[in-house]
C-alpha cells in the first residue's frame, strides 16, 4: 500500500528505511519519505512506534541460545 502518495513511498520503503536505522519522523524525512505535503505523517508516527515497541518486546525475549534473561542496557 503506498503510504506517502507524494514520494510514491509503499509500506516496504517505509519499513526498510526503518530497518536502516530511521527512528522519527525526521530520520525518514531524510529519506526522502514524508518531506512533503505531511498528509502521511500519521501513518508514518504508527508505524515507528510499532517497530519501536517491537524492538522493545524483542529485547526483553530471553537468549536464544543460553535461554538466560537480557542483560539490561547500561545508561
Amino acid at each position: 500500500m503506498i503510504v506517502c502518495l507524494c514520494r510514491g513511498k509503499n509500506e516496504r520503503a517505509v519499513e526498510a528505511a526503518i530497518e536502516n536505522g530511521a527512528t522519527s519522523l525526521r530520520d525518514l524525512m531524510r529519506c526522502g519519505i514524508g518531506d512533503q505535503c505531511g498528509s502521511c505523517h500519521n501513518v508514518l508516527r504508527g508505524m515507528l512506534a510499532r517497530a519501536a515497541a517491537a524492538a522493545a518486546t524483542e529485547a526483553q525475549q530471553p537468549c536464544p541460545v543460553c535461554a538466560h534473561e537480557p542483560i539490561a542496557a547500561s545508561a
